[in-house]
């Protein structure tokens, strides 16, 4: 892969990937909610998840979309349904306990969250362009490999970031009524986020 194309990848990746989005407002929320180390789970399913998307969309899936139209609008259905669930779930999550206690709930799990990888609208386009600007037909083995390296690089960083601002909220979230307004708030965000998809 040509150095200009490669740094045009990076970039593309870890804007991407590090701007506010689905995932990271949920990851931010959990951390808040339940910690770091209860929130792993979540972080691994949504890298694990993103890059299979990835390679599926690099093995012809935006063509079964294109093919199937239909498929592409029952896909978008489910999406806003979980993630208007998932919006629920983070706006009734509690108030951080003192002491390093969790909230109440549960964070989502390794395979919610790599699940949710499949209808979440900037992670389907992040997916779906990345392989449209940065795979050369000619080239496409040793392009998809840099590519998936840089995703996973860039997704872990996201990952990581998001979820620590979120533990770093905590102490100013215990208090239960400023907790409910954050949670309140990032559910409302992610709302908000599924306007794109079904537009």
């Amino acid at each position: 892969m040509p150095y200009d194309l490669f740094l045009a990848l990076v970039v593309f990746a870890f804007v991407m990937a590090c701007t506010p989005g689905p995932n990271n407002i949920m990851l931010t929320a959990s951390g808040v909610n339940f910690g770091f180390t209860r929130s792993i789970p979540h972080m691994l399913g949504v890298m694990l998840g993103f890059l299979v998307l990835v390679a599926a969309c690099a093995g012809g899936l935006g063509l079964v979309f294109t093919t199937w139209p239909a498929l592409q609008i029952a896909l978008k259905v489910a999406g806003a349904a979980y993630m208007l669930w998932l919006a629920w779930k983070v706006a009734n999550a509690g108030a951080a306990k003192d002491g390093g206690g969790e909230a109440a709930g549960q964070p989502l799990t390794f395979l919610q969250a790599a699940a949710f990888q499949w209808v979440n609208p900037k992670g389907v386009v992040t997916a779906l362009s990345g392989i449209a600007l940065f795979m050369r037909p000619d080239h496409a083995l040793t392009d998809f490999t840099i590519m998936m390296a840089v995703y996973t690089l860039a997704t872990l960083v996201s990952v990581t970031v998001w979820t620590g601002f979120g533990v770093a909220l905590r102490r100013l979230l215990q208090n239960p009524r400023h907790a409910r307004i954050f949670n309140v708030a990032m559910a409302l965000l992610l709302v908000a986020s599924i306007v794109p998809m079904v537009t």
